[in-house]
This record gives C-alpha cells, sequence and structure tokens, in this order.
C-alpha cells in the first residue's frame, strides 16, 4: 500500500498513543463474568485480522477456549490468570500472551485497565505465557543500509511468542541509536518503551516522540521514520501477514 494508497481511502495510517486511547476511550462497562471480551472500546482499524482494544475490568470470570491470541498490557490495577494449574499475575506495565484455544479464569482488582491486540490464527503454544523482560537477547537484523542515515545500529531481541502460521511474534528487543528514512510498514507494531526515546514522522508530516513507559502503535500501512538518539529498549507484539 502506498501513501497515495492511503491517503486515497481517507486515512493517513500512523502511529497511535494507546495510553491517550485508553485514557479517552468510552469503555461499556461490565462487572460480571463475560467482562473481558465486553468491557472493551476498540481502536477504529480496517476490518482484518487485527484489533486493538482498552479493557476494563473489575472481578472476576472465566474464559473457555479464547477465540484469538490476546498480547495483554496491563495499564492499571492486576489482573490474575489461571490455567491448567498454572497462575501468572500482571501487575501494571506487565505484559502477558494468551494465546487462542486458552481456557482460563481471570480476577481484576477494581479499577483494572489494559490495553489488548488480540490476532486470528493458529495458536503457537497452549499456556499462559508471560513478557520476560529480563530475558537475554540475541543479535538480530538491523534496518536496511539504503534506509539508514548514519551508522547501523546494534540490535537484539527474544522472542516470547510465536504463532504456528509465524505471524504473530511478540518478544524483547533493544537497539544502539539510529536514523531511519520513512518506510512503508507491512505489518502492526504495538511498541512499550522500557528504556529510551524514539520520534516518528508519518506520511502526513505529523511528528511524535515517545518516552520510557509510553505504549503506542504503528498501523499497517503508514510510512514512518524513526529517530533514537539513545539506547532503546521495547516490549513488542507485531502483526506480519505471511
Amino acid at each position: 500500500m502506498t501513501t497515495l494508497d492511503i491517503v486515497a481511502s481517507g486515512k493517513v495510517r500512523s502511529f497511535v498513543d494507546l495510553r491517550a486511547f485508553a485514557t479517552a476511550a468510552s469503555i461499556p462497562s461490565d462487572d460480571g463474568a463475560d467482562a473481558w471480551l465486553s468491557a472493551r472500546a476498540e481502536l477504529e482499524l480496517p476490518a482484518g485480522p487485527v484489533q486493538v482494544a482498552a479493557l476494563a475490568l473489575t472481578g472476576e470470570g472465566r474464559i473457555e477456549r479464547l477465540a484469538a491470541d490476546e498480547f495483554v498490557i496491563v495499564l492499571e490495577g492486576t489482573v490474575s490468570f489461571e490455567s491448567e494449574g498454572a497462575r501468572l499475575t500482571a501487575a501494571a506495565g506487565r505484559s502477558v500472551v494468551l494465546p487462542s484455544g486458552l481456557s482460563f479464569t481471570w480476577s481484576a482488582a477494581m479499577g483494572t485497565r489494559a490495553i489488548v491486540m488480540r490476532c486470528t490464527g493458529a495458536p503457537g503454544a497452549l499456556q499462559l505465557l508471560p513478557i520476560d523482560e529480563a530475558a537475554l537477547l540475541e543479535p538480530s537484523g538491523a534496518p536496511l543500509a539504503a534506509l539508514l542515515v548514519g551508522p547501523t545500529p546494534s540490535c537484539r531481541n527474544h522472542t516470547d511468542y510465536r504463532s504456528d502460521n509465524g505471524e504473530f511474534v511478540c518478544g524483547t528487543w533493544d537497539s544502539t541509536p539510529y536514523h531511519r528514512r520513512a518506510m512503508p510498514y507491512r505489518h502492526y507494531e504495538l511498541m512499550h518503551l522500557l528504556d529510551g526515546a524514539v520520534t516518528f514522522e508519518d506520511g502526513a508530516g505529523r511528528i511524535g516522540t515517545f518516552h520510557e513507559g509510553d505504549i503506542f502503535l504503528v498501523e499497517q500501512g503508514a510510512e514512518c521514520s524513526w529517530l533514537s538518539e539513545t539506547h532503546v529498549k521495547k516490549v513488542y507484539a507485531i502483526y506480519r501477514p505471511a
């Protein structure tokens, strides 16, 4: 998809501040057993395999066979999950992957809010999977040399979850500073900055800078540059079609 295609469709795809979205979103109130699926306000995205939503939880409930992979990052409060005897608690700022097909119970402190990135596809596991922010990172590929302005960065990665078809991947990544020219994103990427700051400029000239603790989404079809002047570390959830 080119920038002209995006403009013709009525919206320039860009980056979205998900904390701001969750703060402003009107989330349906539901403190019942079905709240995990119903107490959500969806971000407006094109129809497809990816949905992003703000979630408001209080109380407890149970999910019988989740219909899609879900990456969850807690904004406020805490959520506890239990499945097949395994228990996991996610506090504010922590992330977990709930694979498609998983059955689980959940309980949330009053006023808990989270962001959920949901992706349909074949699960790559069938268990509760926390994102390990302290995992050992291994060297990974750098941006294309033709897109770089200045030195090639040193990048590292750890993958906590990969769907069976390889299209949905979640984990942790870091990099030395670099400047990359605008490139078209053929994928969705949710990012939670653990360290550093990054500045984007989209195809319409809109500029945004995100810092440690910020959570944001770069939309599929966006055309964005990247500028980081310090070491950056992030948790990511990426949908990239095969």
